[in-house]
């Protein structure tokens, strides 16, 4: 009987039979799709967080928060971010990455929309979950470049890092004038859900990827790897990747209130703040790039440190004076600094197993370590009166910094 175009092909006897598959899942696995995908996820990886830094003055008078309050509002989703991290592999070999990124996405609008609600406890709650949801993505995204890219792992690392500081430098640009739009700051914050969303729904046909589609490897994303907690190379990596987390989220916080306090008007300090956030975007991707191409990436860490340290003299020394200089330094030593920590992340592993269990392990340590620097921050500048004192524990940090970053940047490849 002649097959018509509804019936399916037979196949014949001892020939394997491969199922065409669905439009929508091709468009799944191409690697266009999954590039876009990624970028529109780590648009949204920090943009929650930079929203918040040029607001804090009117969020804390609103509710009558103090310095310490005010540092515990940035601080939480950094601690969240520590707590959820290590369970985050188990669920990616649960559910899968792509499953988790999606859900991740949904849960960061939800806790966009709960931050502005009516209530101090609201606006705690709110940050608990965007910190959980960020944790999420954090910790697969390494995973996912190291099995989509292998061969380009570092320059992808550069990418998607570069799309986080692109969401981080909008939201610190945009969060004023949307406040001044939409008549408050909760206006302004709640509008970054609607990026959530949006990536959401980009990254729906990834969660239709077929299991043994092109970029995938032998070894999954999730599986565990054993013994990682005991090799000192990982806590290298944790310790480098927490102080330099704790500098710049510390700094991401406070730098715009240091500037106002010194003097400067609130729009130019939040202009130079958006300039650093700018500046963070080449560091970004030209830091983790360049460490593709190296053997050893030592060099790179002591620069990063070095301008850290640069920088933060000079907010002691002359904080309005040379607040341009200091913004550039800042913002090539914060991007370049998380990208070359991302980076080595991807570099050091020896698989996507691998780069996903000690993205879990470095981003629960290190978020942990850079938890303690937004609320001790202010809590300090609240006991001295000044910024000087707690500045000056800034560069100690820079110290701890480059000890653990020199042992991380060394040519060696954990693998299971």
């Amino acid at each position: 009987m002649p097959r018509t175009t509804l019936d399916a092909p037979t196949p014949s006897v001892g020939t394997p039979y491969t199922p065409v598959p669905s439009r929508a899942a091709r468009i799944a696995v191409h690697p266009a799709t999954a590039l876009v995908g990624i970028l529109l996820v780590s648009l949204n990886m920090r943009a929650a967080l930079s929203a918040v830094s040029p607001l804090l003055t009117d969020v804390s008078n609103g509710y009558g928060l103090s310095a310490t309050a005010g540092g515990l509002l940035t601080t939480l989703p950094v601690l969240l971010m520590g707590l959820t991290a290590p369970f985050v592999p188990r669920l990616v070999r649960r559910l899968g990455p792509e499953r988790v990124v999606l859900g991740a996405l949904a849960l960061l609008a939800a806790g966009i929309g709960l931050r502005v609600v009516s209530g101090t406890w609201a606006l705690f709650a709110g940050s608990v979950v965007i910190g959980a949801a960020i944790a999420l993505l954090n910790v697969t995204m390494p995973g996912l470049v190291k099995r989509d890219f292998p061969d380009r792992a570092a320059t992808m690392t550069g990418v998607y890092t570069t799309s986080m500081i692109v969401g981080a430098t909008l939201a610190a640009a945009l969060s004023v004038p949307m406040e001044h739009a939409f008549g408050g700051w909760q206006g302004s914050m709640a509008s970054w859900s609607v990026l959530a969303l949006f990536a959401a729904a980009v990254w729906l046909p990834q969660v239709r990827r077929p299991a043994g589609s092109a970029g995938r490897v032998a070894q999954p994303v999730g599986e565990r790897v054993a013994g990682l907690w005991r090799h000192p190379l990982a806590w290298q990596l944790a310790v480098y990747m927490g102080v330099m987390s704790l500098l710049s989220y510390t700094l991401i916080a406070w730098m715009p209130t240091i500037l106002t306090d010194q003097g400067m008007d609130r729009g130019t300090a939040g202009a130079v703040f958006a300039f650093c956030n700018l500046v963070q975007v080449g560091g970004a991707f030209v830091v983790p790039t360049l460490a593709g191409r190296m053997h050893s990436q030592r060099v790179l860490v002591a620069l990063m440190v070095s301008c850290n340290v640069g920088g933060i003299l000079g907010l002691v020394l002359a904080p309005v004076g040379g607040a341009w200089l200091w913004a550039v330094l800042l913002g090539i030593a914060q991007g370049g600094g998380f990208g070359l920590a991302m980076a080595l992340i991807v570099l050091r592993s020896g698989g996507a197993a691998v780069a996903s269990q000690l993205s879990g392990m470095s981003q629960m340590v290190g978020y942990f370590i850079a938890a303690a620097g937004p609320v001790g921050f202010g809590a300090l500048h609240q006991l001295t009166g000044g910024w000087t004192l707690p500045l000056v524990l800034l560069l100690g940090c820079c110290g701890v910094a480059l000890t653990a970053g020199l042992g991380a940047g060394r040519a060696h490849t954990l693998r299971p």
